[in-house]
């Protein structure tokens, strides 16, 4: 990895022993050091190497070893663009909730997975079964995403679509928000 540019793209391998039936690794405690180079790197992904270690006050060997040990454990998964759905023409969100039938996860997920506009999956407990996040071009997009895609899905029993109407991104920290690491 080159001393001024991070690798932006792809995803980070998943770490070892998270194969079926391998028992996972035990997540490596990270140190006040480890976590401030995360939440650079989750507020610029794109940061240099040469950046993160000033910022975080050790060299840029010892910055690139971090980094590198935080993607081979797992922790950082990859790089990614975080985008302006309204701006990219995608102006329409919700969450949806879902029942499901028991014991379909899997098969529901996969389901999911190619849904146009799906952004985020969550097998979650309470009065549902699963949280979508999905994001379409328009109302009438969502309603026929919902109507047509989801509910003719035979395991899911029922839907609740709840619509954003505004959302902020907590990872951006705006154009008048100072550093994101303080001197202590």
């Amino acid at each position: 990895m080159p001393d001024e540019q991070m690798a932006g793209a792809g995803s980070a391998p998943a770490p070892a022993g998270n194969a079926p039936g391998v028992p996972p690794v035990p997540p490596r405690p990270l140190d006040p050091i480890d976590r401030s180079i995360m939440r650079l790197l989750q507020a610029d992904g794109r940061a240099s190497i040469r950046s993160v270690a000033e910022q975080v006050h050790v060299s840029r060997a010892n910055a690139y070893a971090r980094i590198n040990r935080l993607i081979d454990d797992g922790v950082i998964r990859g790089f990614t663009a975080r985008v302006n759905h309204e701006r990219a023409g995608q102006g329409a969100s919700a969450y949806i909730t879902l029942k499901i039938v028991q014991n379909s996860w899997r098969t529901v997920r996969e389901q999911l997975r190619e849904l146009p506009g799906a952004a985020h999956i969550a097998l979650v407990s309470g009065d549902f079964d699963v949280l979508l996040l999905v994001h379409t071009p328009d109302n009438r997009t969502l309603r026929e995403l919902v109507l047509t895609r989801l509910q003719s899905i035979p395991e899911v029993l029922s839907t609740r679509t709840l619509l954003v109407f505004e959302e902020t991104d907590l990872l951006d920290p705006g154009p008048a928000a100072g550093p994101a690491l303080t001197e202590d």
